[in-house]
């Protein structure tokens, strides 16, 4: 994924009109449209979230919000919609991952681009640095540098004391490799083996097999916008086979899931928007630090314990952001 120049553009699935209102002198207001382009690697997620935020700031959608989204259905198709999206000029592009940032990327480095997801985006050669992007794009991770998944494994270990080998569940994705590497570098420290097992074509039940072949007594579910739109199988598997898992989004754990450990999006997706508007009133991205989840909750669902046989310990429960049933 490193590379030293970039061509072009690419965005994401769907179209929303609008025109920021900035004030200025006296009563006096421009209206300012905001052409917005989004490329998502899956139609799966709703953009409701975002227009929620943008319209915190004063946006209002098919006003002053225009959004034009477009939305994979395979890695493979994603330099095609790129192009389409850099075709249409927008302001600013939003891209959701690191494949749809790369696209984007080779489509255009004049379009400003603010990414969103869970990768290294000084590994993939997307920015400078953190602190100093110093190219056409800029963003929002949603997982802190490093220690994220270190932290997940850990709770994971404090839930479940007995564990010695754990499975990481991965997607069929080059761009999750980092979080396999994050997880092999804290298990020692904590006393398990690691076993990976890639999803493959969605088919989770074969997933799920090789998982209960290794004989794992616990499994990490890797942060993935995959893992997200399907956690209710991957749930059901879990309960199916008595497998404790830790997720990456509190809404795995209110579906069912037994705990998580993640940001929360509301506060993401409103820095987010806050990049976005700041760089359409006139900031580069190349000078905006690329930000970090700040706000990570730990999420814990005792009704799914007991049906497993299992209960938090209690200086596990005194550190839940929250306890669902």
């Amino acid at each position: 994924m490193k590379r030293r120049t970039f061509s072009s553009l690419v965005a994401g699935s769907s179209l929303v009109a609008g025109a920021a209102l900035s004030p200025l002198q006296g009563n006096a207001r421009e209206v300012r449209v905001l052409r917005l382009g989004i490329l998502r690697p899956d139609s799966f997620f709703s953009n409701r979230p975002i227009i929620l935020a943008f319209q915190q700031l004063g946006y209002a959608e098919g006003q002053t919000l225009i959004l034009n989204q477009q939305a994979a259905e395979g890695l493979s198709s994603l330099p095609e919609l790129g192009r389409r999206v850099a075709e249409l000029r927008p302001d600013v592009i939003l891209t959701v991952g690191a494949a749809a940032t790369d696209a984007v990327l080779r489509a255009t480095v004049i379009i400003p681009i603010v990414f969103f997801g869970s990768f290294d985006p000084v590994a993939a050669g997307f920015v400078d640095s953190l602190a100093r992007p110093g190219r056409s794009a800029t963003g929002v991770l949603i997982a802190p540098e490093g220690a994220y998944v270190a932290r997940k494994l850990a709770f994971l270990k404090e839930a479940v004391p007995a564990a010695k080998r754990v499975a990481v569940l991965l997607p069929d994705d080059a761009d999750a490799g980092q979080q396999l590497e994050q997880a092999r570098a804290a298990a020692p420290d904590l006393g398990i083996e690691l076993v990976a097992v890639e999803v493959r074509g969605g088919n989770y039940d074969e997933a799920f097999a090789g998982i209960v072949a290794t004989q794992a007594e616990a499994l990490l579910v890797g942060a993935h916008p995959s893992f997200m739109r399907d956690r209710k199988p991957i749930i059901d598997l879990c309960a199916r086979y008595r497998l404790p898992a830790i997720y990456a989004w509190p809404d795995q754990v209110r579906d069912g899931g037994l705990m998580g450990y993640g940001p929360n999006l509301d506060k993401a997706y409103a820095r987010l928007v806050f990049y976005i508007d700041r760089i359409l009133k006139g900031e580069k991205p190349g000078d905006l630090p690329v930000e970090q989840a700040t706000s990570l909750e730990l999420v814990l669902n005792p009704g799914t314990a007991r049906t497993m046989g299992l209960a938090f310990p209690p200086a596990l429960s005194s550190r839940a952001d929250q306890i669902v049933e």
